[in-house]
């Protein structure tokens, strides 16, 4: 099981745009979408945190997603852009596995449409609502692999805070209460 270090807040690979996968059929692809699902794994299983990952996020500069919800099986997207969003937006709390240690609210749009590609290079679209907060998340992963993170989108300093508190006071209302 190849869990790799996922790289913290600071590192300035978190702040590099991702280049367009090639080849998303290959072998190197492959290797990415399964070290990204079991560090996502991990990370769940000793933290309780962790929907998904991007490539960025283990030092890999692809385009690759992952997303891990609880219930459903893991979900590549590779090379997704986001091609339409809802003028309406949201203020959600946000979490990183690259800075679990503090939380925060940010601004997204309540829903979206990906553009993405599955391991055997098929393209697909889909449209995030509210549903599994998909919106949100992807928004977040697909921050990632455009070198934005979460802390740059906060609506409100003051609402930022340790991981104690908000599970003391937000937690159990959030996405990452279920």
């Amino acid at each position: 099981m190849p869990i790799r270090e996922i790289l913290q807040l600071g590192n300035p690979v978190l702040r590099q745009i991702a280049t367009p996968v090639a080849d998303p059929t290959s072998a190197e692809t492959a290797r990415i979408i399964t070290d990204l699902a079991d560090t996502v794994a991990h990370w769940r299983a000793t933290t309780g945190y962790g929907r998904a990952i991007a490539a960025p996020q283990i030092g890999e500069l692809q385009r690759i997603v992952l997303l891990r919800l609880p219930g459903h099986d893991i979900w590549p997207l590779i090379n997704p852009s986001i091609i339409d969003r809802s003028p309406e937006k949201l203020v959600v709390w946000d979490a990183c596995l690259s800075f679990l240690a503090i939380f925060m609210q940010v601004e997204r749009h309540a829903w979206i449409t990906v553009r993405y590609q599955d391991p055997a290079g098929h393209w697909h679209e889909t449209r995030a609502g509210h549903e599994d907060d998909l919106a949100e998340l992807l928004q977040h992963e697909i921050d990632h692999l455009d070198g934005v993170l979460s802390v740059d989108r906060v609506v409100d300093v003051k609402s930022i805070c340790t991981r104690e508190e908000f599970e003391r006071r937000f937690r159990a209302d959030s996405p990452y209460g279920r």
